[in-house]
């Protein structure tokens, strides 16, 4: 993982590069005359000639996928490079291009044309040989070192691996919830007793969850929206305390089909696609209108999908007109909303866990982990995005991710060779918070504050009606907003911040 700036004093050229999955930022851009870089916006900001004028558009992404998908910023003239790009600078030159330097579609393309063609029982040795050898170089380090830990899959492999190189006991670390919905650690404490690790946890409770919530501002330099940032920061601070280096699961899920859109979307596009679209579309553009709970209002919107790419983005999306909220803007293209070069992977399934790497991974979990970590103090490694993992796993058919309606297969198997099945098998629950329930209750205070209608009137970036209606929706109980507010109140907590 990396982002640099190299100065060549003799061709008077400046190389800004990221690493090839995206796991650090780097943004770029001319305000003026100036040519500004940094890994962090409030870098940029300090400048005397940073303008910080808001991107429309951007906020228009922003409620369409709760984060700023790449090459977008919240800023104007601000652009991050994406990940496995450089671009090459020379003094003055406004029209310098970014280009791949690993380009994630060219390992895609080498998987589909030389697949895996070995037993399962040799595709779970060579992903072991793989994995332990990332995580062998991942270990390195002069500093204390440990390892989150859920109790899932992905973290769980990847703490069973270190400790099995390691000579003493791995340091792991695992947070819980009082609300038994939302608690993971009681997973993660039965992983680490049956490895055999140094494990520490930390039950907290609704007040340290929410006490962070004013802190989100700062750890994310520009407006991010995926809840499960706070508790991704609670574990960072607690891991802190005693490591200065930890390892985590992410990328088994993009990587190896874990996503349960990636099991029942196939099924779901089948039974929509017997279904005449204009019917469809009717019956969803009658019914819209109705308070209805987030999940229903999510199956009218899908119903009205002309193909499979638009199901997936639909899906994908937590406000769907999202110019009819942003006042004065249009939607930019997406990789979602115009995923033309991904058509050469011809499955449903290997495809939508295509663009999740290249996007929802690298620009909402990526993020997430990042900044929580950095904001402490704490570095993250992520072994399973080594690229000669990823570049594996690209070549893995897809029968063994997806198996038996469940994801994640061939991790599943090498994972049962130091965990016992019944420790780490049950549904995929993912790092929630009931942000809902908040909304309505020790969170409503804050939210009315940022969601008033004089202020929204003032500021002039929200159609006031459309956010006073969904916050009035939610408020009723009738229907949950939370997903759809949260980005808007990310927004204007960003905003009252700057």
């Amino acid at each position: 993982m990396f982002a640099f700036a190299l100065w060549d004093r003799q061709d008077r050229t400046l190389t800004l590069a990221r690493d090839r999955m995206g796991e650090k930022p780097l943004y770029w851009g001319w305000q003026g005359q100036t040519l500004l870089f940094g890994s962090e916006l409030k870098a940029l900001r300090v400048h005397p000639d940073f303008q910080g004028m808001i991107d429309r558009e951007a906020l228009t992404l922003l409620l369409r996928y709760n984060y700023i998908p790449a090459p977008y910023s919240i800023y104007r003239g601000i652009r991050k490079l994406p990940a496995g790009h450089y671009v090459v600078i020379a003094a003055g030159d406004r029209d310098a291009m970014p280009r791949p330097f690993w380009d994630y579609r060219n390992v895609v393309r080498a998987g589909l044309e030389t697949p895996f063609t070995g037993t399962d029982g040799q595709a779970i040795d060579e992903l072991e040989a793989r994995l332990m050898t990332s995580i062998q170089g991942q270990r390195v380090a002069d500093v204390p070192l440990g390892a989150f830990l859920s109790g899932g899959i992905d973290s769980s492999l990847v703490v069973a691996l270190m400790q099995r190189q390691a000579s003493q006991r791995v340091n792991t670390y695992a947070i819980g919830f009082q609300d038994k919905a939302f608690d993971e650690a009681v997973h993660a404490r039965a992983v680490a007793d049956h490895l055999d690790t140094d494990h520490a946890e930390l039950y907290v409770t609704e007040q340290d969850a929410l006490a962070i919530v004013p802190e989100l501002p700062r750890i994310y330099c520009e407006p991010f929206a995926d809840s499960s940032q706070i508790p991704t920061f609670l574990v960072s601070r607690m891991a802190r305390q005693r490591v200065t280096v930890a390892l985590s699961g992410d990328g088994g899920d993009e990587l190896f089909g874990g996503y349960t859109p990636y099991q029942f979307m196939p099924r779901l596009w089948g039974w929509l696609r017997m279904v005449p679209a204009p019917l469809r579309q009717g019956v969803a553009a009658l019914l819209a209108p109705l308070p209805v709970p987030q999940r229903i209002e999510k199956l009218l919107a899908i119903l009205g999908a002309a193909s499979r790419e638009d199901l997936y983005f639909r899906v994908r999306s937590h406000w769907m007109n999202t110019e009819s909220v942003v006042l004065g803007a249009n939607e930019p293209d997406s990789l979602l909303r115009n995923p033309g070069e991904w058509r050469f992977v011809e499955s449903f399934e290997a495809w939508m866990m295509s663009l999740d790497v290249c996007g929802y991974m690298p620009d909402d979990i990526l993020v997430k982990v990042d900044r929580a970590a950095m904001a402490n103090s704490l570095e993250t490694r992520v072994p399973l995005l080594d690229h000669r993992v990823v570049e594996f796993a690209a070549r893995l058919p897809l029968s063994m991710k997806i198996r038996g309606g469940q994801g994640k297969w061939v991790l599943r198997q090498l994972l049962y060779r130091y965990v016992p099945q019944s420790l780490v098998d049950r549904p995929k629950a993912g790092f929630a918070v009931p942000l809902g329930s908040w909304l309505r209750g020790p969170l409503r205070e804050w939210a009315e504050d940022l969601l008033q209608e004089s202020r929204l009137l003032q500021e002039g970036y929200f159609n006031t009606k459309r956010v006073r209606e969904t916050w009035r929706e939610h408020l009723s109980g009738r229907a949950d907003r939370s997903s759809k507010l949260w980005s808007i109140l990310m927004f204007q907590a960003w905003l009252a911040d700057q």
